[in-house]
């Protein structure tokens, strides 16, 4: 093989490494500067018909703790079928009536999940917060409810919790009875956030 033949080889392979190395790098995310989860998948909106106590209290899903939805998964529910969609949000938190139902969005239900990843095992305090009902599992557990109506405040509710080297699932579901409909998660350690995670939207 000749010097220019290998020269032309190399060039080639570093194309061909360029191309691959930004579709890897895509494939998971940081929190934002100030530790909220900016990328989730969410499935939304979920007709309720009932009260958002009520609602939170329904399972949509037929095993909403232990889901494990992946991009463009789609689930039929009470004649409705619906996406899931990988989603960056514009600001720290979701709002699924802007990006899900702008032409609704009241008396409805929504899911969003974020898988976590964290390079060693932690306890740190999950701080959350939803307008309106608003639940959350983290690893199939039920680890934070919220049963009444109010508007989004960060960090309005915090729940110590353990976080697994590897892969973590979190699940949020939020119900919204009338106006806003939103939700908002980070992880902290007393008070500072921590942003040494990766976020994923595919299950492991």
């Amino acid at each position: 093989m000749t010097r220019n033949t290998v020269v032309r080889v190399g060039l080639l392979a570093a194309a061909v490494a360029s191309l691959v190395i930004p579709i890897r790098a895509q494939e998971t995310f940081a929190p934002d500067a100030e530790g909220f989860i900016r990328n989730w998948l969410v499935l939304a909106p979920l007709p309720s018909g009932q009260s958002g106590a009520d609602g939170i209290a329904y399972d949509y899903l037929g095993g909403e703790a232990a889901i494990k939805p992946k991009a463009d998964d789609k689930v039929s529910n009470g004649g409705v079928t619906l996406t899931w969609k990988a989603h960056r949000t514009p600001a720290y938190f979701i709002d699924f009536r802007e990006s899900f139902a702008p032409a609704g969005g009241e008396n409805v239900a929504g899911y969003a999940v974020a898988y976590i990843i964290a390079d060693a095992p932690m306890n740190v305090t999950l701080a959350l917060g939803t307008n309106d009902q608003g639940k959350a599992w983290l690893n199939g557990k039920e680890v934070f409810k919220f049963l009444e109506t109010r508007v989004l405040e960060r960090d309005a509710d915090k729940v110590p919790v353990s976080l697994v080297a590897g892969q973590n699932v979190l699940v949020l579901k939020v119900v919204n009875e009338v106006n806003s409909w939103q939700a908002c998660a980070r992880f902290l350690r007393g008070d500072v956030a921590v942003t040494n995670l990766k976020v994923s939207l595919a299950p492991r």
